[in-house]
């Protein structure tokens, strides 16, 4: 009924009389009063770490009898976030108990414009059958100058940072003996961490927008603008992090080395630099051979033919015992630091100005303010993400900032560093685990054409004669047999070279990189394909390509918790599925909180998640998906094949009952000792836990 407020005000009154005589007696009817019970008191507790951002922020997620998630929130005794969650944080309940969550596998027929459940037996039968054929047919022994390769050029994979470590340690092992080709995302780590930024005396936030993709993370940094910290933003873009900012400055995107480039000049021309951290603890003392020249935008050594650099011209000067020549006072017109001075003094306000577009008079500003940490008892720290990486110049954007903390003695200090803010829960894991194409565990390089044997690969690395060198990769031989150990186990014996010629060969020089596995798709050149994890006709460069390249796929296996632009890109734009011949199979996959194992923070902390959640009914752990896959292949090799070795051989000691055991993988990690061992007068029983790397 139509109310005036004169009549609401009316009624409202004659209620709040009504509860008035209520509460002075007037009506003796018995009123019932009592609290609702607290919906997780009587739930288990369970530890985890937030699967969105790698700052790595702890939670406590709360649990029914019956295995239901009934809540999830920030972990008060976490270091890092010390309860506090940002929005993805908080939303972690809705991710796990979400109606769009797929609970069965799903299969795209050729020609097909919809999905059809399966059966878990009959999709990892199909894969695996799919597998067999492809690798069979597609196989290479050896390459067009008849070096063996043994590797399968047929299938592609592109591996995530949402894994667990022990998942990406599996899914590197079982991709380099079935497919040979695998991508992730991410390089590099935080020299510092988190809590420490809280130290800096100025931050400078570049190639990032922290405020708002690593909230948690700006949470330090208040601290230490609380105490009077000065914070530098600059971006393309005013963001919240601008916001944030004491000092804000814009410039043209991709003009950042031309940025920090006048930076340097700046610290150097004006004696900002902190010369004894600079002398004793870099190379700016080193002499440089008399070949080295800059001359016309090139260094020499340069061959036109080639497009490479004979890297060789760059050499140190070096004394009779093969030590490099050195000089303390920096002096040397030929040491590195007159070298760097020489070339930078090219990065002129002016020109910087006009490249970056940034007016001098706040290029001035913010090279003058950060400079200021090159003092004795000052130190600065720079953040950064995608927006450095993701550039056709990104390592030279970070290698440039990381000049620059060089010279300002910013390195291995309280409040210093250069800190990569990782996008994903665990980029900074699936990088150390290798997902990458040209790196192995322990970041060894991936062996290619050039290191046909095992010898080969081992006494690539030399000694260093000069006595202050750590020179740690001397000890690569030995991290290299541990590694092949891990992944052959007994069947790995000094008699076969602890199974060397298993793995996989690269061509020299060869690029099997994001971009470059996509336009190989694109022309035709591989039958299949695995996204574990990812999604790349949303995430990958050039959306449409990417679709396109999907669509000249035989078939494809994507793994992971929702649909998505890849797995049903036969339904996207441009797309005519009765065209489309790509066979696809979904495989949904648990969640971060429904299963066990490790994840690697930006700060390379690694970090435990224990399961909380009993998984949604329907859907399997990586892990297990993996397991249970690579079993079914490894059983269509007993009937013969091309080149069963690796697969047959694969270490398999990490399985129990048919299932992943990430505790078990998580040990192989660590390493452990195979048999007593005494080190260094200390005594180790077999199957105990190497106590350190060394």
């Amino acid at each position: 009924m139509a109310l005036t407020r004169r009549e609401f005000l009316k009624w409202s009154g004659t209620a709040g009389a009504a509860a008035a005589a209520l509460c002075l007696g007037f009506d003796l009817k018995p009123v019932k009063s009592y609290a609702a019970e607290l919906k997780i008191l009587k739930a288990k507790e369970t530890t985890t770490i937030c699967p969105y951002c790698a700052v790595g922020c702890g939670l406590i997620v709360h649990t029914k009898k019956s295995g239901k998630l009934l809540n999830a929130e920030g972990d008060p005794d976490h270091p890092i976030n010390e309860g506090a969650l940002c929005a993805k944080g908080a939303g972690l309940y809705q991710m796990t108990v979400n109606k769009n969550r797929i609970k069965t596998p799903l299969y795209r027929a050729p020609g097909s414009d919809e999905w059809e459940e399966i059966e878990w037996d009959e999709a990892f039968e199909k894969i695996a059958e799919k597998v067999k054929e492809t690798r069979d047919a597609a196989f290479t022994e050896k390459n067009a100058e008849g070096q063996v390769v043994n590797r399968t050029t047929g299938i592609a994979h592109v591996g995530s940072a949402a894994l667990d470590n022990e998942e990406c340690w599996l899914l590197q092992a079982i991709m380099r003996t079935v497919a040979a080709l695998a991508e992730s995302f991410g390089r590099g780590a935080m020299t510092n961490h988190w809590i420490d930024i809280r130290n800096s005396d100025c931050i400078l936030i570049m190639g990032s927008n922290a405020a708002e993709n690593h909230p948690i993370s700006m949470k330090w940094v208040t601290k230490a603008m609380d105490k009077g910290t000065t914070l530098i933003n600059v971006d393309p873009r005013f963001t919240r992090t601008s916001s944030k900012a004491d000092i804000y400055t814009a410039l043209r995107s991709g003009t950042d080395i031309a940025f920090l480039g006048g930076m340097m000049n700046y610290i150097l021309a004006n004696k900002k630099y902190h010369k004894e951290y600079a002398a004793n603890y870099t190379n700016a003392s080193f002499i440089v051979g008399s070949k080295f020249d800059f001359k016309d935008g090139l260094f020499s050594g340069f061959d036109p033919k080639k497009n490479k650099y004979d890297k060789s011209a760059w050499a140190f000067e070096k004394d009779a015992n093969g030590v490099p020549k050195r000089d303390l006072t920096l002096k040397n017109p030929r040491c590195v630091f007159q070298l760097m001075k020489k070339h930078y003094s090219r990065y002129t306000p002016k020109t910087v100005s006009a490249t970056t577009g940034t007016s001098e008079k706040d290029l001035k500003k913010v090279w003058e303010t950060y400079a200021k940490t090159g003092a004795v008892d000052k130190t600065g720290t720079i953040m950064y993400a995608m927006g450095w990486t993701q550039h056709t110049v990104g390592v030279q954007n970070i290698r440039m900032m990381a000049m620059i903390q060089l010279m300002l003695g910013n390195m291995g200090r309280p409040g210093g560093g250069v800190n990569a803010l990782r996008g994903e829960s665990n980029v900074q894991g699936s990088t150390d685990h290798c997902l990458l194409f040209h790196i192995l565990p322990g970041y060894m390089a991936t062996p290619n054409t050039k290191l046909p044997k095992l010898a080969d690969y081992l006494k690539r690395r030399a000694k260093s004669n000069d006595p202050l060198s750590a020179n740690w990769w001397q000890y690569e031989p030995k991290y290299m047999v541990s590694f092949l150990k891990s992944m052959f186990g007994e069947a790995a014996t000094a008699a076969n070279d602890f199974g060397y010629d298993w793995m996989p060969k690269l061509d020299a020089g060869a690029n099997y990189s994001w971009l470059t596995i996509f336009d190989e798709m694109y022309k035709g050149n591989f039958k299949g394909f695995f996204a574990w994890g990812q999604n790349p006709a949303c995430s990958g460069a050039n959306s449409n390509k990417t679709r396109k390249a999907l669509a000249k796929l035989d078939w494809m296996v994507n793994v992971n918790i929702f649909d998505n632009e890849t797995a049903s890109f036969w339904k996207g734009p441009g797309m005519n599925p009765e065209e489309i011949k790509t066979e696809v199979i979904f495989l949904p996959c648990a969640t971060s909180v429904e299963k066990e194992g490790s994840i690697t923070n930006s700060g390379r902390w690694s970090q435990w998640r224990y399961q909380g959640p009993k998984r949604l009914r329907g859907v399997k752990p990586d892990g297990d998906i993996m397991v249970e896959l690579f079993e079914k292949i490894r059983e269509l090799y007993k009937n013969g094949g091309t080149f069963p070795e690796p697969i047959q051989n694969l270490r398999w000691d990490f399985v129990k009952n048919g299932k992943f055991d990430p505790h078990a993988v998580a040990k192989l990690i660590n390493g452990y000792f195979e048999k007593d061992a005494t080190v260094k007068g200390k005594s180790f029983k077999k199957g105990t836990l190497v106590p350190s790397f060394a």
